[in-house]
């Protein structure tokens, strides 16, 4: 907790220099495409907050940081972003790898190949005909390529549905490589209607986890109640999806609807098809308030807005100057499908409880990977604002979820629910920690501490499941 308090403090001067650096500073950065000289210039002048930013966003090479997963610790290292950009073609490739205290790290390389025809995308500066939720630039198409590794020395699992008991806690280790792509193609600019197909190779490697609280898997559970522990064969996994992200009533509404049809494929009777709606609703109290998505065109250590500016475009600033403040609604369900007697293996279910492999947040007033099942459904409402004219802001959040071992399930399982406040940090407009404690079980309470996996604005990483 501590190592997450003193980030938080680190980056928060890094949003504040966003927001707050002076035009010789921004001249600085920007006469010199060579990061050897950024670095002369703002960290050779004692100037902190441009030295941190540099740091931690410039390019090539920055120093990479966020949460591994849930109880894997705080993760650091170096990235190392690169791009070349034709008449016909803006590419970059991301190459990054951090380590955490526990033995667990990720390492991955990432490579965006977006078609450059058409108007270009370009930096605005200033608050004149600012348009906070930057709806008005164009998506285009963009082909990803990328190899990632993680291993993970501490995963909770407490069995499958409903019904589990915090007794029921054994620990296990994991090592997941994913090698694939993805393509992503808009389709109607307007209410900004986008299709989306993956394509993967999934390896899993479960290991026991020793020296924990609780016993390792295999002392408590076998393969009839954890599906997939003793074996865990290659899985080749398909996607299919719509995004449909539209900015409404000037900026004060956006939407962020998904459905994605996913089919996984593999031995040991381990194949199964999952179909996932999300479906984010965000209200903006003030015009100036920014409702960010990560930039598909970006990868996750990018944050620029024009990745053809050949001498490093800056990450979007921060205007932390401004009041900012949302309500939000989301809906969030998955849905399983095991034909011909198939199981969905442990390792590939969602979970409800603390944090998910991925690092959001589900009912977090419940320990880490609490409710395990291959159908789930969430409904979240939350409420965000800035404290005075700081990149820091406080929140509120309610979630009720349910999750089952059928899709038939979900109508009787019963409703857990949780309340969560704390403190947010933005920087460049994207959240990138939470702070949160959180309450509303018989289980007591829960606090999370999160960082951001990818840098502002930059897209996800795949999903581990």
């Amino acid at each position: 907790m501590r190592r997450i308090l003193a980030l938080v403090f680190l980056l928060s001067v890094i949003a504040w220099g966003q927001g707050s650096s002076t035009s010789s500073d921004d001249a600085c950065r920007k006469d010199s495409p060579k990061e050897v000289d950024k670095l002369k210039c703002t960290c050779g002048k004692f100037k902190i907050p441009g030295c941190a930013q540099e740091l931690f966003t410039g390019e090539p090479i920055h120093i990479a940081v966020g949460s591994i997963a849930p109880q894997n610790g705080f993760g650091a290292g170096l990235a190392y972003v690169g791009h070349k950009n034709t008449d016909n073609w803006r590419d970059s490739w991301n190459a990054d790898a951090i380590g955490s205290i526990n033995g667990s790290w990720r390492a991955g390389i990432y490579a965006k190949f977006v078609p450059s025809a058409g108007k270009k995308i370009g930096i605005h500066k200033g608050t004149k005909n600012f348009k906070p939720n930057l709806g008005d630039l164009p998506e285009h198409p963009v082909i990803s390529l990328y190899a990632q590794a993680i291993s993970l020395n501490k995963l909770a699992y407490f069995g499958l549905g409903p019904a589990t008991t915090p007794a029921g806690r054994a620990y296990y280790g994991m090592r997941e490589t994913i090698v694939g792509g993805s393509i992503f193609k808009p389709i109607n600019e307007r209410w900004k209607v986008s299709l989306y197909g993956e394509l993967n190779g999934r390896f899993v490697a479960l290991r026991p986890s020793l020296g924990q609280p609780s016993p390792t898997i295999g002392a408590l559970y076998t393969e009839a109640t954890a599906p997939g522990l003793t074996t865990q064969p290659g899985t080749f996994q398909l996607g299919e999806g719509i995004r449909m992200t539209p900015v409404r009533f000037n900026d004060h509404l956006r939407l962020n609807y998904s459905a994605m049809y996913q089919q996984y494929i593999a031995g040991s009777n381990f194949s199964f098809q999952r179909l996932t709606f999300d479906l984010g609703h965000q209200f903006a109290i003030y015009k100036t308030t920014r409702i960010f998505v990560p930039r598909e065109s970006n990868g996750p250590d990018q944050c620029a807005l024009d990745s053809s500016d050949k001498r490093g475009s800056p990450c979007p600033e921060a205007f932390s100057r401004n009041l900012e403040g949302s309500f939000g609604f989301r809906v969030y369900n998955v849905l399983s499908f095991t034909p011909g007697g198939d199981i969905v293996p442990f390792y590939f279910q969602p979970t409800f409880g603390g944090s998910d492999i991925n690092g959001n947040p589900w009912l977090p007033s419940y320990q880490d990977y609490r409710f395990r099942a291959p159908n789930l459904l969430l409904f979240r409402e939350n409420f965000e604002h800035s404290i005075g004219k700081w990149p820091i802001g406080f929140t509120v959040m309610g979630d009720e979820g349910k999750v089952s071992l059928t899709r038939g399930g979900l109508s009787s399982a019963p409703w857990l629910s949780s309340f969560s406040a704390g403190l947010t940090l933005r920087a460049g407009g994207f959240p990138m920690v939470y702070l949160l404690y959180s309450r509303g079980n018989a289980e007591g309470g829960h606090w999370i501490a999160n960082v951001n996996t990818s840098l502002l604005g930059g897209s996800s990483r795949p999903s581990l499941f």
